[in-house]
């Protein structure tokens, strides 16, 4: 569909997108990136091959720019873009909270916009991808960002008005598993282990749970009561974190953070 992809704002994110396509098969020739500062084009075009150019510029040349700014960042650069942007063009944002309405409001009538929300494992190409169509985005548009995002994980659309939903939980997601592994590591070190592993013994036990939740096709609660033998360790376990009210708090974590994400929507970044 497009001969030209411009990643506007190329922090770690950005960059894995770009160098998810490229390993996807997309030619440097046909990738533009916009950066802060100098030295970080010339380190972009020396590990991609890509050419760095201003945001005007991207606007004027690329036929899809994926937004990859901050939310607080997205006004600035939507007023910098506007003069150029022809309706012809796709406008994909990977920025949390920005609705695909406030992107619509900034830019020409009629501008296809699709919102994704990625998470930080796109960076080792686990990521998972949450797409939803703007007012004027095409069945052909949302397919193209699949292809763009699915180089690095997988994608799934929903509903924008889910968004927020699976911001809190796929976008954050990573974050609390790392919470927990932090947490279960220094559990360890007080049951008596190196620090080294448990690190390894937890790390390895996420990764085999995560698999088998993947590739069994089971229920989480099917699998739980598989490792829960009667009157066992496991119960044991599990008794206490319902008596510390872990699962009450993780519902009223991701209740935040969706309540954050639509707080970023309205500009109190």
């Amino acid at each position: 569909m497009s001969k030209t992809v411009a990643v506007l704002g190329t922090g770690k994110i950005g960059e894995a997108l770009l160098s998810g396509m490229i390993r996807a098969g997309w030619r440097p020739a046909n990738l533009l990136v916009t950066t802060r500062r100098p030295e970080r084009a010339t380190e972009l075009h020396d590990r991609h091959g890509v050419e760095a150019v201003t945001n005007a510029d991207a606007a004027k040349r690329a036929d899809t720019l994926i937004l990859a700014v901050k939310p607080q960042d997205m006004g600035k650069l939507l007023d910098e873009l506007g003069p150029h942007l022809t309706p012809d063009r796709l406008v994909i944002s990977a920025a949390a909270g920005i609705t695909t309405a406030f992107i619509e409001e900034r830019l020409a009538t009629g501008t296809p916009v699709v919102r994704v929300m990625p998470n930080t494992p796109v960076l080792v190409d686990e990521g998972m991808s949450v797409i939803s169509a703007g007012s004027h985005a095409l069945a052909a548009h949302l397919t193209h960002t699949e292809e763009i995002f699915g180089g690095v994980g997988k994608t799934l659309r929903v509903p924008e008005s889910q968004q927020d939903a699976a911001t809190a939980l796929s976008g954050s997601g990573p974050a609390y598993f790392y919470f927990l592994v932090e947490a279960m590591t220094d559990a360890g070190i007080l049951l008596g282990l190196p620090r080294a592993q448990a690190h390894d013994l937890i790390v390895q036990a996420a990764i085999g749970a995560a698999v088998m939740l993947r590739d069994s096709g089971e229920h989480p609660v099917k699998l739980r009561e598989a490792v829960t033998s009667p009157a066992g360790t496991t119960i044991s376990a599990i008794r206490e974190l319902e008596n510390h009210g872990v699962r009450a708090a993780l519902i009223a974590a991701l209740e935040a953070a969706r309540d954050r994400s639509r707080e970023l929507a309205t500009g109190n970044g």
